[in-house]
């Protein structure tokens, strides 16, 4: 008998072990933000991990409260820092990477897109003001409000187009995507322009004309360039896509950017830089959706000027997979593990799905999310930590294509530029330039 209790024991031991050994090495952590109804109240919090959903209401149950209206974009700031922005509740909700809530920015009314350099969170408003530590500013138009991570205070504000949409940074200018997207019922018209802007003083450097209307959405990064989206007007005017090159803008380089007859309204960078986009054209005349798929390659884009760059086609059976969903409302692909995921939206008033893919295209899982899922955010494997730390005491690197891609802490993926000091992530493993 006490052979049998010892040996029970021990198997509840080792069961024990394993346990904690699972529980630590977590690889996928992902966190979806599902957007609820427009004016309900009742965005909600996904957190999945490891093949499965943890929990659908992951901020209330770290926090005992909503998160509030329409969460409409999410981005990590720092190793300990999120940021999310929740549109219809006018905050900008800052969260630790286990969930708990920190503090909440109440300055930024009608709030839409977020990037950051560790230091400040810029943000997108659609709202025509901002309370500053200098006090309250006002705008005509839409505006970017920059945000000190260490008060959680505004402390500047400045005007770009009519509501802005897009913001990405690259080599500390701020690139902002403007919409005019209520053209069709405030007295302006639709925007046609990247306004850029310097982000440690904050000054408009100039606005860029790309000739299409209605920037809409966020922007995926790879570099130098940016996928912008737009969805023309609904009616005579098509959706389009603009591939922008960062760095022939600042240049003053007129060929700065490409106009691709596809649509990106879901779109998100791949671990080798090139863009994975859906496209959806909408149209008031026929009230039926046109649906496009693609593989953008930025860099031959720029190149042939749009003659080439554009493939039809998505990894393994992503691109089957999601022409069999209801209403496709989001597409990302894990920048530590390359896994890709995909939203299916069903009726935009219930549950929705979440989609799981290898990094090879493989469909591994469907689940079960809450309304409107649509943006995410990968969390570093393994808890907290990143594995495979290794320091490089000379400062710029060279990137090295054959190593795979390598991205910045946000999931920025960097292509052929050299890189100062900082985080980065190449292969899952992050690597420190002191």
């Amino acid at each position: 008998m006490k052979k049998i209790i010892y040996i029970y024991y021990s198997c509840i031991a080792v069961l024990a072990c394993l346990a904690c050994s699972i529980a630590a090495s977590a690889q996928e952590r992902l966190i979806v933000l599902n957007e609820g109804t427009w004016q309900a109240d009742n965005g909600r919090v996904t957190y999945f991990e490891n093949g499965h959903v943890v929990s659908n209401q992951w901020f209330r149950d770290k926090n005992g409260m909503k998160i509030g209206d329409t969460p409409n974009d999410i981005i990590q700031v720092n190793d300990n820092l999120i940021a999310i922005a929740i549109n219809w509740s006018n905050i900008v909700q800052f969260i630790r990477p286990d969930g708990t809530a920190v503090a909440a920015t109440e300055d930024v009314p009608n709030n839409r897109k977020l990037c950051s350099d560790g230091r400040y969170v810029y943000v997108t408003s659609y709202g025509h003001e901002c309370g500053t530590i200098s006090g309250t500013k006002y705008f005509t138009k839409g505006y970017v409000a920059k945000i000190d991570v260490n008060t959680f205070k505004v402390v500047a504000a400045t005007e770009v187009g009519y509501e802005p949409e897009g913001i990405a940074l690259y080599k500390g200018h701020l690139f902002v995507a403007n919409t005019g997207g209520y053209a069709f019922e405030e007295n302006h018209d639709y925007e046609t322009t990247v306004s850029i802007l310097n982000a440690s003083t904050m000054e408009l450097v100039k606005n860029v004309d790309v000739e299409q209307i209605n920037l809409y959405g966020k922007m995926p990064q790879s570099g130098r360039y940016l996928c912008i989206n737009s969805p023309g007007d609904y009616y005579g005017l098509s959706a389009a896509c603009i591939i922008f090159d960062c760095e022939k803008a600042l240049q003053g380089d007129k060929d700065c950017f490409v106009r691709l007859e596809y649509a990106s309204t879901y779109s998100c960078t791949a671990m080798d830089g090139t863009f994975y986009a859906i496209g959806s054209r909408f149209s008031y005349y026929t009230s039926d959706y046109v649906f496009n798929y693609v593989t953008i390659d930025p860099v031959e884009v720029m190149a042939s000027s749009g003659g080439s760059g554009v493939e039809e086609r998505l990894p393994g059976t992503v691109l089957n997979d999601i022409k069999k969903m209801s209403m496709p409302y989001g597409l990302y692909v894990n920048p530590y593990t390359g896994y890709i995921y995909g939203t299916d939206a069903a009726s935009f008033a219930s549950s929705g799905t979440l989609y799981q893919w290898s990094p090879e295209g493989q469909l591994l899982g469907t689940h079960k999310v809450y309304i409107n899922p649509a943006h995410f955010l990968a969390l570093p494997p393994d808890g907290q930590h990143y594995s495979g730390i290794e320091t490089i005491d000379h400062s710029p690197l060279t990137i090295d294509h054959s190593a795979g891609a390598w991205f910045s802490l946000d999931g920025r993926c960097l292509s052929g530029k050299p890189m100062q000091k900082g985080i980065y992530i190449n292969n899952g493993k992050k690597t420190v330039i002191k």
